[in-house]
């Protein structure tokens, strides 16, 4: 969520829904000192990633509303946001959270369903999926970049 809120901020602040890339990183650079302008620059191609924004001809479009953000008073994102996130970690994690079990368990478990239930034929991220729906475990959000990974495999 920091991701958005920190793509959130300029948009917000300029109530504007498009902007050009040197007032983007003007804005987290020089104008709050958030970070260094590469660091604004590595910033936006992860929310385009991310499916945040939208960039064409140099103009960023956000692609949500930018007013349901809440930027926290003080708020400074922190180095989080340069990383870029594994939505199957982040699955587990959600998975960890709901039953109260280790990381290795959820492992585990996805391990025995890809091996039981479909002979070795699914990749860990639909696991994951099925997973998610049986203890109820919120996944939607993560659907576009888990499709995203298993392209990429």
């Amino acid at each position: 969520m920091t991701l958005r809120v920190t793509v959130a901020a300029p948009f917000r602040h300029t109530r504007k829904n498009a902007l050009r890339r040197n007032e983007l990183v003007y804005y987290y650079a020089l104008d709050r000192k958030w970070m260094s302008t590469d660091q604004a620059a590595v910033l936006l191609r992860r929310a385009e990633e991310a499916g945040l924004v939208r960039q064409e001809n140099g103009v960023y479009t956000i692609l949500f509303d930018a007013a349901t953000e809440t930027i926290p008073i003080g708020f400074r994102p922190g180095s989080a946001v340069f990383e870029a996130s594994d939505p199957a970690q982040e699955l587990i994690g959600r998975i960890m959270k709901a039953r109260n079990i280790p990381e290795t368990d959820v492992v585990a478990e996805m391990n025995k369903v890809i091996r039981e239930q479909f002979g070795g034929n699914l990749l860990p991220p639909a696991a994951l999926v099925l997973l998610a729906k049986r203890y109820a475990v919120p996944y939607e959000d993560l659907c576009e970049a888990l499709i995203a990974a298993v392209k990429k495999t």
